[in-house]
């Protein structure tokens, strides 16, 4: 098991992306909050970023089936932290505060938590 840099409810920015008909995530700098980690897989799954059409079978009695879009894992090292303090795609730091270990930006030295 591998450890992952980024928690539930982090804000991330997509550093590559798939090439779809007119989108591109990459370009666009897509930003997203992180719904579900998993550090077995080293994957994240971030709100708006890799959406795919899945074919949904009804499983119940007047339950509808169909098309339906969602968001597919994207592996962890395609995203970078973005800083809730600056703004900006930064690195994760960390310190030990009053026996915490706090994660930090890179960048402005603000703490995440």
């Amino acid at each position: 098991m591998s450890k992952v840099h980024v928690k539930t409810g982090d804000t991330v920015i997509l550093l590559t992306g798939k090439y779809e008909d007119k989108f591109n995530d990459k370009g666009d700098r897509k930003t997203g909050k992180v719904l579900e980690v998993s550090p077995k897989e080293d994957k994240v799954i971030v709100e708006g970023i890799n959406i795919i059409t899945k074919h949904v079978k009804p499983r119940r009695m007047g339950e509808k089936g169909g098309i339906v879009k969602t968001e597919a894992p994207v592996y962890a090292a395609k995203v970078q932290l973005v800083c809730p303090k600056c703004g900006k795609p930064t690195r994760v730091g960390h310190v030990m505060e009053d026996g915490k270990k706090l994660r930090i930006c890179k960048k402005c030295g603000k703490s995440f938590e």
